[in-house]
């Protein structure tokens, strides 16, 4: 399967250490053997990988991030009870490792042995009920042991963590005794919609794009539209007339579209869900007022909500990216300088402030970016 951290995970670990904290000699040691291993992970040299984990635990038999990386590089060797040793180490020291859970649940998949499976993601989603590969491993086992109602309730879960695991579904072998399933009919109806709101409009597009078959699409299409959230096109090309798809309006206003233009549709238009620019904009008011009220605590917290990834970030630096810096900048500044620097330079950003909310009402430029 060759998936790093989980069903579909990403084959890089994260990052040890910072360059400004001073480590003992054993400390840097460990973690530089550690750094080591991670590095022969990422060039698939993972006896190597074993060997520099194995070092960095005769340095520090409790680091359980090297037990976790030396249980995920035998996984790779196939050895998967050797792998279900180290986790349990790993879990030994820290039982509430929601990814070494995660990754044991995987070897025990690898085994066949669905129901041991389904118990650790269990202890994964137990300990961060966010994680949405826990939640989809959870649903491929159960589907796998025949609970395909519980799999596919586990599946919508883990979709409404991350849409990304709908079309990851779909191509899935896991899934194939689910595929009848009305359940996992609206799954296919989930990537089809995401790929239309995507730009990419065409059945012929949607197929390449999600792997999905032909017939499949064009079922959730058909059904889409009788609900009433797909609206029928029809255009002029070379060769007579075709037919393309779009969400409806009310449906476009709620969650932004992207539509493809320019050669082959490497060029794309954005716009934001209409909703989330009204969510902004109540945000940027709140931390008008608590600018102007000298609140430090309130406006770094709104601050945060404007900047954050997890919150309207991502929409910031897409369609506001000037405004997204502007911002982080004065929360670094507010984080160094605290109370200090909000009282001095109160005017200047409630200014700033009000000046991206006008920005926002407004709407953004629609600006072509490449892919």
């Amino acid at each position: 399967m060759g998936r790093f951290f989980g069903k579909g995970g990403e084959k890089e670990g994260p990052s040890e250490g910072a360059s400004d904290v001073n480590y003992s000699d054993s400390e840097f040691q460990k973690r530089d053997l550690y750094k080591k291993g991670q590095n022969h992970m990422s060039n698939d040299k993972m006896l190597d990988a074993i060997r520099s984990f194995e070092l960095a635990l005769r340095v520090d038999p409790k680091y359980v991030d090297a037990w976790v990386r030396k249980g995920y590089a035998h996984f790779h060797l196939g050895e998967y009870t050797v792998a279900i040793s180290a986790y349990d180490r790993a879990l030994e020291i820290d039982v509430n490792n929601a990814e070494a859970w995660n990754l044991k649940g995987l070897s025990y998949y690898k085994l066949k042995n669905y129901e041991k499976a389904i118990e650790c993601c269990e202890k994964a989603i137990d300990i961060d009920p966010n994680d949405g590969m826990a939640w989809y491993n959870r649903a491929c086992y159960m589907t796998l042991s025949g609970n395909v109602d519980e799999g596919l309730e586990a599946l919508k879960r883990s979709i409404e963590i991350d849409i990304a695991n709908a079309r990851k579904a779909v191509k899935d072998r896991d899934f194939e005794n689910a595929r009848a399933e009305e359940g996992f009919r609206r799954i296919i109806e989930v990537v089809v919609l995401e790929s239309i709101r995507q730009g990419y409009d065409y059945v012929g597009k949607i197929v390449w794009l999600t792997g999905v078959d032909k017939v499949e699409v064009e079922d959730a299409i058909m059904r889409l539209s009788m609900k009433g959230l797909l609206t029928r096109r029809e255009k002029r090309n070379i060769t007579g007339m075709e037919e393309y798809f779009e969400l409806t309006k009310d449906i476009a206003d709620k969650v932004g579209v992207t539509k493809r233009v320019g050669l082959f549709g490497k060029e794309k238009h954005t716009s934001a869900p209409m909703q989330q620019l009204k969510d902004i904009s109540e945000v940027l008011g709140r931390a008008k007022e608590a600018v102007e009220r000298g609140d430090l605590d309130a406006t770094k917290q709104f601050f945060d909500e404007l900047i954050s990834p997890a919150k309207h970030g991502s929409a910031m630096i897409e369609q506001f990216f000037d405004e997204h810096r502007d911002l982080r900048l004065a929360q670094i500044r507010l984080r160094d300088k605290g109370q200090e620097y909000l009282n001095a330079n109160k005017s200047a950003l409630s200014e700033m402030v009000g000046r991206i909310d006008v920005k926002v009402r407004q709407g953004p430029v629609s600006k072509p970016a490449k892919d």
